[in-house]
């Protein structure tokens, strides 16, 4: 008879080997035997599961260091496949992917600002059925659906408790998409999911203690340290872009007075647009005939075509965010911080402005010199984060048969 206790035990070793051929893309038995500590037969028991189950195919055979060839090991692409959502206050943007996180398919839908709830949700229900619609055949179908989103989340129910720039409360989203598709749903704040898709895809592959900033519409931060992601005592960590920084501003959406991303926002720079407006300032680019059509991505396009107000007003976004990413790196210290989602698209703008806020005023940058990057995965950090939520589900407890 079977135990509990050995279940767990092949249970852990089963995802120890699914996630060594994750991370060395190739190998063999005998490498994952070597590389891991376990004995071989375990080793050799194991891979036959997780190739019966579709997570793993051999690829043939490999340079011998003496005897025969070894057979090479790697990920199933054709294992099945995942959806990636990316809810912003602004858009919808749904990936489909494999199991190595190779986008398939992938559509972006424009919010409205303000657009209600319910429209909401059908969007992105229909969405998700489009990316069901357009999955290839594979071993074991689609595999999961990861949603981030811009609020406070409770990740164990899959509910939005509060999501101030969306005007939610209470939604219980992972219940709602479930039922819909009967296909199992993660939920997570959207800022952690970038910082997750980081650590799996981005350029935090190699760092164990680092601060992703989500810059768009709001500010969030996803925390990684030791390696994993940090939630605090109650799943709730993270939402420092509502972190005071002006007692005497005005409030904020979320209910605060003063906070970090009614400064260093897109909604900031849109602000800081509108002012200039209003006292006057324009150009060929920026002017009240183009008042309407303003958004982030439209002000970074007639900054690289010559508008010295949109440059200036994305230098004083990049000036605004430095002041927050200060109070981050003092306060964790970190490897690294990451700049994603929107604004990291004016990276050769904002990022100088940053880096000179954090190089004259930071305590801890004078004597750790952290580096400060954009995030390689841009506009996809959220989705593919999204995808790495069902992933490192997956890897983590696999199926026992």
């Amino acid at each position: 008879m079977i135990t509990a206790d050995q279940l767990l035990v092949k249970q852990i070793n089963k995802s120890i080997v699914l996630n060594t051929i994750r991370k060395k893309e190739v190998i063999s038995r005998a490498g994952i035997a070597e590389f891991t500590g376990l004995n071989k037969s375990t080793v050799s028991f194991l891979v036959d599961e997780l190739i019966h189950e579709g997570f793993v195919k051999e690829i043939g055979p490999g340079e011998s260091k003496g005897g025969r060839k070894p057979i090479m090991l790697t990920i199933n692409d054709k294992g099945g496949c995942i959806i990636g959502v990316d809810l912003g206050v602004n858009y919808i943007l749904t990936v489909l992917t494999d199991l190595t996180g190779n986008i398939i398919w992938e559509k972006k839908v424009d919010l409205r600002l303000g657009e209600g709830q319910e429209k909401v949700i059908e969007l992105l229900l229909q969405s998700i059925a489009e990316a069901v619609a357009n999955a290839p055949k594979t071993v074991n179908g689609i595999m999961g659906i990861g949603i981030g989103v811009p609020g406070i989340v409770d990740y164990r129910k899959g509910t939005i408790l509060m999501a101030p720039n969306l005007k939610w409360t209470n939604v219980p989203l992972k219940d709602i998409v479930e039922n819909r598709f009967e296909i199992k749903v993660h939920i997570d704040n959207e800022a952690n999911v970038g910082a997750v898709s980081e650590k799996w895809f981005g350029i935090g592959i190699e760092c164990s203690n680092f601060v992703y900033v989500s810059a768009g519409i709001g500010i969030g931060t996803g925390i990684i340290i030791n390696g994993e992601l940090y939630r605090g005592a109650s799943g709730l960590s993270g939402e420092i872009g509502h972190a005071t920084i002006n007692i005497y501003d005005e409030i904020c959406s979320c209910g605060n007075t003063g906070c970090w991303e009614n400064y260093a926002s897109e909604r900031a720079l849109l602000n800081y647009m509108y002012a200039q407006l209003e006292r006057g300032n324009q150009d060929k680019y920026i002017n009240h005939n183009t008042i309407d059509g303003l958004n982030a991505l439209s002000i970074i396009r007639y900054a690289r075509e010559g508008s010295i107000i949109a440059v200036e007003g994305l230098k004083e976004i990049g000036r605004n965010l430095g002041i927050g990413i200060i109070n981050l790196i003092n306060t964790f210290n970190p490897e690294l911080v990451i700049i994603g989602n929107t604004l990291s698209l004016a990276e050769d703008i904002i990022l100088p402005e940053i880096l000179n806020e954090v190089e004259k005023k930071c305590l801890v940058y004078k004597y750790h010199r952290i580096k400060i990057r954009t995030s390689r995965l841009k506009l996809h950090a959220g989705a593919m984060g999204a995808v790495s939520l069902v992933i490192s589900e997956l890897f983590a407890h696999p199926d026992i048969s």
